[in-house]
């Protein structure tokens, strides 16, 4: 047995969600080892969809424009119901949100952020397994398989199990994992068709028989490419054989894996083009020829979710915590937020600057989001997305994921400000129409937060020259313990000021890009502060987060809001949020 090498933090599962727990700890200055079992990325397009609120986190990395270069937009779904064609529905959200929906075969999403996290100093080991582990108040002791096919016992302080829906973490840690699973298998394909549907559209067409209920469907999601789709409809009966897993899992009766969770890719036969192009001929809106097919699978979908989280210094995230139908492009999403979340809380507990009371609030956070995705995605695939009770801007922007907050959680400070203003817990809005003394542009707060791996400031002052400022930077400095690092790890403190300009806020959708920028000497306002500031050219900023008077605001490393208080609270207000996560006196 090899020797024993020490690691702050161990993860298991080199997916979308555990490269992105890699890729954050790593940001935050964090040691990690990150294990995978499979030799190589699996090339199916399995989680192809990319939420709004995932490309602002990974726009904070510094991530989205190789995402965005990489994936295609999607504009909206073209439904037909036994071919008649419904409402479309657009995917439209508000202007102030900086990024629309995407789609990307899972494969691409995993190549960027492995090279991301490869910029960043860590490998995937590949072929290694974790085969058990134990914890104890000091750490995890966790004895992996290596490629090399001997066996490394390895001493680490914190394990995240990030592998899937047969987790061996979520296994080891006797965590339940109740629900059930839909009847129906389906059919998955890579193809590309020749219709001439606009592009950037989804299609859903359905049969319904007599009792209203749905007997065939198919649903096709645009990918890069030209006229290319990842098809998916209700298996052909003749590929329901018994096999192995095609990611190398033991299948048991019916296809079904050992341990009896049946979801994600199947050990079935593969679908032939010939049993794709049969669906298509029987519901697509257009006649459609199918070529090109790069893969196919069937596909099983169950929906369960864990009982909590982690317990001691093991954590679960992404399908080795909560599985539920594709519905919505909800589960990798759901999976990075996830892992975002845990990331950040890890960090400060190992550098000392929180204690380790802070990591229970990640189920308190993340779970209840868990158990509400899984239950919308089981609504949605019983009845459509268009059977929600919810108002459109309220569906979009749910689907989106912008709407996820932990005003509940054990992490909110005391609300300041109007009741259904952002609060502690909420998401930070982005906005746009910054302006500073040296850039010839306007800049988004997203622009002004890009990059840091740790908490901002933001202070707002409605009058530039207000000293204010100078007293809630200097008490700022009480805040070490939010940014300070270790020896030769990255600070995680960024404090900037927004400043007014004595104009009244505008009104929801009104378009500031094309305004002039303001004169040189309305922004040398700013150059005044005592920390980088920025004018709220539009009022833009007011608009978004209505501050009262001077308002603070501390924007967690997750991008949702830690606190919002007066500025000459801001000692205060610090002193709470920081007893919120356990900071040592």
């Amino acid at each position: 047995m090899a020797h024993t090498r020490s690691t702050d933090v161990l993860i298991v599962g080199a997916g979308p969600v555990g490269l992105s727990a890699a890729a954050e700890l790593a940001r935050h200055g964090v040691r990690v080892r990150l294990v995978e079992r499979l030799p190589a990325r699996l090339l199916y397009a399995k989680a192809v969809g990319i939420q709004p609120r995932t490309l602002e986190i990974w726009d904070r990395m510094g991530l989205a424009r190789r995402i965005m270069e990489a994936a295609v937009p999607l504009h909206g779904q073209l439904t037909y119901v036994n071919g008649v064609e419904q409402p479309r529905m657009e995917l439209e959200l508000p202007p102030e949100v900086p990024y629309g929906f995407a789609a990307l075969p899972q494969y691409e999403t995993e190549r960027l952020l492995e090279e991301y996290l490869a910029g960043l100093g860590t490998a995937i080991e590949r072929e290694t397994e974790l085969l058990s582990f134990s914890q104890d108040p000091d750490g995890v002791t966790a004895l992996l398989r290596t490629a090399a096919g001997g066996e490394e016992e390895i001493r680490a302080g914190y394990l995240v199990g990030c592998d899937g829906a047969h987790s061996a973490v979520r296994k080891g840690l006797g965590l339940s994992f109740e629900g059930g699973a839909f009847p129906t298998s389906y059919m998955l394909a890579d193809v590309e068709a020749d219709w001439d549907l606009p592009a950037g559209y989804s299609v859903r067409a359905s049969h319904r028989a007599a009792d209203g209920t749905v007997d065939d469907l198919l649903v096709c999601v645009p990918l890069p490419g030209v006229h290319r789709y990842r098809l998916s409809m209700p298996a052909a009966p003749e590929l329901l054989a018994d096999g192995p897993a095609e990611d190398g899992t033991a299948a048991g009766a019916a296809g079904a894996p050992a341990d009896g969770i049946a979801h994600g890719l199947g050990g079935e036969r593969l679908p032939e083009l010939s049993q794709i192009q049969a669906v298509v001929d029987r519901l697509a809106p257009r006649p459609s020829v199918l070529s090109r097919m790069r893969w196919s699978s069937v596909f099983r979908i169950s929906h369960r979710i864990v009982d909590r989280y982690g317990e001691g210094r093991v954590f679960v995230a992404g399908d080795a915590a909560h599985i539920h139908p594709p519905t919505g492009a909800q589960g990798m999403n759901t999976g990075i937020q996830d892992a975002c979340n845990l990331a950040w809380k890890l960090a400060l507990v190992l550098r000392g600057s929180a204690g380790p009371a802070l990591l229970t609030s990640y189920d308190a956070e993340r779970r209840p989001v868990g158990e509400e995705v899984v239950g919308r995605t089981v609504r949605h695939a019983a009845h459509g997305v268009q059977a929600d009770p919810d108002d459109g801007r309220t569906l979009m922007l749910r689907e989106a994921q912008l709407l996820i907050g932990y005003r509940d959680g054990p992490l909110a400070t005391t609300p300041y400000g109007p009741a259904d203003a952002p609060q502690p817990g909420d998401r930070a809005p982005d906005c746009d129409g910054l302006a500073a003394p040296l850039p010839a542009y306007r800049m988004r707060l997203l622009d002004v937060l890009r990059g840091c791996p740790g908490h901002a400031v933001i202070l707002y002052l409605p009058d530039p020259t207000d000293p204010v400022a100078a007293q809630a930077a200097a008490e700022l400095e009480g805040a070490r313990a939010l940014g300070a690092a270790a020896p030769g790890r990255a600070p995680g403190l960024r404090t900037v000021a927004v400043a007014g300009q004595g104009i009244e806020a505008l009104e929801p959708g009104t378009p500031t890009a094309g305004s002039p920028l303001p004169s040189p000497a309305d922004v040398s306002a700013v150059v005044e502060l005592p920390v980088p500031g920025y004018l709220d050219t539009a009022g833009e900023f007011a608009r978004l987060y209505r501050p009262q008077g001077p308002t603070g605001f501390i924007v967690r490393p997750d991008g949702q809001l830690g606190a919002r208080f007066p500025l000459h609270r801001t000692k205060e207000a610090l002193a709470e949020y920081c007893a919120a996560l356990s900071v040592p006196a």
